[in-house]
């Protein structure tokens, strides 16, 4: 999520791999970047033995790292120690000030003081190979998720990355791969996920009271246009970057792994193919005319990002998957996060819902009345900490539990991969003006077993 309150950033100690821009903000990266020209990648055999319902090693305590500290990092760490049996014990960013900062929080709740990682983009490698870390939380601009995922894996730690995972398709196999040699997780920390109407609307459908599923839509629909063109939010260009990148959904994963959720895909049913369209891409260019004064470093940038991307996912079951991802034009934010089936629907943004026996006359029904559905969680947890209406804390806390309990994650390096696959599928989709894309078996056929996900029964504190 990208809608926390701003802070301010020491701009000029980022540098390219982070920041994404400080050495080609006017040349796009490239005419055609990897991401942007790859074919669908072949499913290669298995290395090593799935990681499906494989659990975490037991702990007491769990030493947490975390890497990139800016607006998520820095925000994420608080809840990391709002977490009873959770230490931090070390820290990464390239900005100094910024790691100083996140370490003082830690002192000031009473924990020692964490190890600080401050000397360059890389420097992450170092913190990893310490030894004495079960988890690592991953907060950089997208270019670096993979490969600090990856070296994550190869020290052995289990790692959580912000949206997305990875941006090809290779990488998303490269991590399934790793994963499953390395017997560490490797999963999308998806907090939208743990929305309470999310997760309520999961419950619900689990229970049948929408019927025989047949349709969901999800999406990330916010207008980032000031925040984009804003210097003291993202450090340099690197989120605005990649609308001169690629065109299709950059950021599928809040809207999708909800409704993946909800139709348990890989648990029983899988998303087998994607079509994506785009609009022109007018929003940014329009808004740096009127905002942006002559001589700004973007007045080299050439957008092409679709302003709106829409793409229909299709599941093995026949359901269909709506997607939407706009963030260059005016509009209210929505997640949309809607579920249909042969016994009625919900819709978000506003909430409503409609089934049978309960509502007729086509008039909608109030949602809130269904409280009684709540997750153990949001039962619980009535008032989380945190932002994001507290479902990053429950992310946070749910998370934790897994690995202080020794339990199977809710969501693992399949649901990673699947959620994020989109990013390149929908570009490649809409380069080849709407043709279908395969979306691969990350599971190699596994799909087809039922098991528990995120409707997880509340564990017996030991």
């Amino acid at each position: 999520m990208n809608d926390a309150v701003p802070e301010q950033h020491d701009v000029s100690r980022r540098s390219v791999l982070w920041s994404a821009g400080a050495a080609s903000a006017g040349l796009a990266f490239g005419a055609t970047p990897a991401a942007a020209e790859e074919a669908p990648a072949q499913e290669p055999g298995r290395q090593g033995r799935s990681m499906i319902g494989v659990p975490f090693q037991r702990r007491s305590v769990v030493r947490v790292a975390l890497i990139g500290l800016g607006n998520r990092g820095g925000a994420m760490i608080d809840l990391y120690l709002a977490v009873p049996g959770v230490k931090v014990v070390a820290l990464c960013d390239p900005v100094k000030a910024k790691a100083e900062r996140a370490a003082a929080k830690v002192t000031a709740a009473g924990q020692p003081a964490p190890a600080v990682y401050v000397h360059g983009d890389h420097d992450y490698e170092q913190l990893l190979k310490r030894g004495d870390i079960d988890f690592a939380h991953v907060a950089t601009p997208w270019d670096s998720h993979f490969e600090i995922a990856r070296s994550a894996l190869l020290n052995g730690v289990h790692v959580g990355v912000e949206c997305p995972i990875a941006l090809q398709l290779d990488e998303l196999w490269e991590l399934v791969n790793l994963s499953e040699r390395t017997r560490r997780h490797c999963m999308q920390l998806e907090n939208c996920c743990y929305g309470r109407n999310e997760m309520r609307v999961l419950r619900m459908a689990h229970a049948g009271k929408f019927g025989d599923l047949l349709h969901g839509a999800g999406a990330y629909n916010h207008d980032l246009r000031g925040l984009m063109f804003d210097p003291a939010y993202y450090e340099g260009p690197w989120r605005r970057l990649w609308h001169t990148r690629l065109r299709g959904d950059l950021y599928p994963n809040h809207g999708f792994g909800p409704v993946a959720n909800y139709m348990d895909l890989n648990r029983g049913d899988r998303a087998v193919s994607i079509v994506s369209v785009g609009s022109p891409s007018l929003g940014l260019a329009q808004y740096r005319a009127a905002n942006m004064p002559a001589g700004d470093p973007s007045w080299r940038e050439t957008y092409i990002e679709s302003d709106r991307t829409i793409s229909l996912v299709q599941t093995a079951k026949g359901r269909v998957i709506r997607l939407e991802h706009d963030v260059s034009t005016p509009h209210p934010y929505s997640r949309i996060n809607s579920l249909g089936g042969t016994k009625g629907l919900f819709e978000d943004y506003p909430e409503r819902i409609y089934i049978e026996p309960d509502h007729k006359n086509d008039e909608w029904g109030d949602f809130s009345k269904y409280a009684e559905w709540d997750h153990w969680l949001w039962k619980e947890h009535a008032d989380p900490p945190g932002g994001h209406g507290g479902m990053d804390y429950m992310l946070v806390f749910r998370l934790m539990q897994c690995v202080r309990l020794g339990l199977v994650p809710d969501f693992d390096v399949y649901d990673a991969a699947t959620w994020t696959s989109p990013v390149p599928l929908s570009n490649l989709s809409i380069k080849q003006r709407g043709m279908p894309q395969q979306i691969p078996d990350f599971t190699r056929g596994e799909w087809k077993k039922s098991r528990p996900g995120m409707d997880s029964e509340k564990p017996v504190e030991m």
